[in-house]
């Protein structure tokens, strides 16, 4: 689903954007900040990576498993989690699930 990047003071209704939004998107693409809506099926895997900023990791709806090195987290509807830049994670999708990311970018970004 293309959706328009959200300005400065607009407001994003996540309750509707959970029924709208089927795949995973970009909300918001700032110089600083980018936030993602993550929709991840159950069953759904992504492969262990990492992002040089700090990031969180809101879980909207759902249940996801996030793995941390040889640790298992789990992180449910309500629960939010903060990762450090560089810190190797992947995720598995228990329950049907929908998450908010927020990644800081670096400073040095010009776009």
């Amino acid at each position: 689903m293309a959706l328009t990047h959200a300005s400065s003071g607009q407001v994003v209704n996540l309750g509707a954007l959970d029924g709208q939004a089927t795949e995973t998107c970009a909300l918001l693409k700032a110089r600083d900040i980018e936030l993602m809506w993550l929709v991840l099926p159950a069953g759904k895997r992504v492969p262990s990576h990492a992002v040089s900023t700090s990031m969180t990791l809101q879980c909207m709806r759902g249940k996801v498993e996030v793995q941390l090195g040889g640790e298992a987290r789990v992180l449910e509807a309500d629960q939010v989690m903060y990762l450090a830049g560089d810190v190797p994670h992947g995720l598995h999708a228990l329950k049907d699930a929908r998450l908010l990311m927020t990644v800081v970018l670096p400073a040095s970004r010009t776009d």
